[in-house]
């Protein structure tokens, strides 16, 4: 495990890495940013040099579907965000959760998986992986004793989401890892959630971290892109099979957008966790709120776990309305103004996602999640201006 570190030491690493980490700008003329080479494919000045860069396409520029200089540059600064070795970019958080699990898993294996992942990794658990021999089971993250009990003679991976994103339970990493190494499975990570500002699973011996770069690495609403942070040794047998063949990469324009957006990531964290929090705990003392889930508030089941392994929580929480029928948190929802109804979060703009949304649609079943959930995202506006939407909402 890495040696923890003190405030100011994790502040200037942040400071390099966002700003100079990966950036050679005497390559690109003293450009402060760096530049969007958007080629998709390198010449090579002799046959010496055309073996050497086919013989390691991973470090050499032949084709953008592989090794792109500013895709290059992300994956640096997001490796060393997160403490890993390297990192691998691709064109969505889904992606790059599949391309993560595809390498660790063939058929006959079995997953241990934390129940209620993001709906897409459970989609792939679910309907994908079965379709080629691969099997889960799905436990309660927050029971150590569960999680060690489905572990088969055939598990291979251990599929961790600490915190998930709609009602915050947590795995301790650091048990989750060791029991992991102690049965030979690879552990690996959703930190979407927290982010690498405020959660660094490799410093509890995790081995693979993903994120959905959308969220919090982008900050702008504007790029759909994922992550998946490890070894050397991981990364290249993640490059040379997943990515390679299934050719999910981000372009060089996305990628310089996040780059831009990393540049701002810790201020923006910061931003929205103490907006989040304050608001959380304004909506916890309403009458009309049943009960608000946020890790950073001590009424959370796991708070003590939450401030020993993260160091922050981020713009997420969620509330359970106090209401009696599904038509009430309906016109909750449409009374507020200043949040938009819409999926993921990370920018800019504060969200809301109500689950009453996901019922009464025709043709799907009854959603696992009560209709009087709703989550939140606290982005960058005056918490008291939101607050103020929040109250009239509520009288309504």
């Amino acid at each position: 495990m890495k040696k923890a570190q003190n405030s100011e030491e994790k502040f200037m690493d942040i400071s390099h890495i966002l700003n100079h980490l990966g950036e050679d700008r005497e390559q690109y003329f003293n450009a402060v940013a760096p530049p969007v080479v958007q080629s998709s494919n390198f010449a090579l000045p002799s046959i010496a040099a055309f073996r050497e860069a086919f013989s390691d396409e991973l470090h050499h520029h032949v084709y953008t579907r592989g090794n792109n200089p500013t895709v290059e540059i992300l994956r640096a600064k997001v490796a060393a965000l997160e403490g890993c070795e390297d990192a691998l970019v691709f064109s969505s958080g889904s992606a790059a959760v599949a391309a993560a699990v595809l390498s660790q898993v063939a058929a006959g294996d079995h997953i241990v998986c934390v129940r209620s992942p993001y709906s897409w990794t459970h989609i792939l658990m679910t309907r994908f992986l079965p379709r080629f021999g691969v099997s889960h089971t799905f436990v309660d993250g927050t029971d150590m004793a569960e999680i060690e009990a489905a572990i088969q003679t055939n598990t291979r991976l251990l599929y961790l989401e600490s915190p998930n994103s709609l009602t915050y339970e947590l795995q301790d990493l650091e048990a989750c890892a060791r029991l992991a190494r102690a049965h030979g499975i690879v552990t690996c990570i959703d930190n979407s959630h927290a982010s690498p500002i405020f959660q660094n699973p490799a410093a509890m011996d995790i081995d693979m971290v993903v994120h959905s770069g959308t969220k919090y690495l982008n900050g702008h609403s504007d790029v759909v892109c994922g992550v998946v942070c490890s070894t050397k040794e991981r990364i290249r047998k993640i490059f040379e099979a997943e990515l390679m063949t299934l050719g999910a990469i981000p372009s060089p324009h996305d990628a310089a957008l996040i780059i831009r957006g990393l540049r701002t990531l810790e201020l923006r964290m910061q931003r929205s966790h103490d907006s989040a929090l304050r608001i959380a705990e304004w909506l916890e003392q309403h009458p009309k709120v049943e009960r608000v889930l946020h890790p950073w508030l001590p009424s959370f089941p796991q708070h003590e776990l939450a401030k020993k392994q993260m160091r922050g929580a981020g713009g997420l929480f969620s509330i359970y309305l106090k209401a009696e029928r599904i038509e009430e948190v309906e016109v909750f929802c449409n009374r507020l103004n200043r949040f938009l109804m819409a999926v993921s979060w990370g920018g800019y703009e504060s969200l809301m996602l109500p689950m009453a949304g996901f019922y009464k649609i025709p043709g799907k079943g009854t959603p696992s999640r009560p209709w009087n959930l709703i989550r939140f995202y606290i982005g960058l506006e005056d918490p008291d201006w939101l607050i103020e939407d929040l109250r009239q909402a509520l009288a309504g």
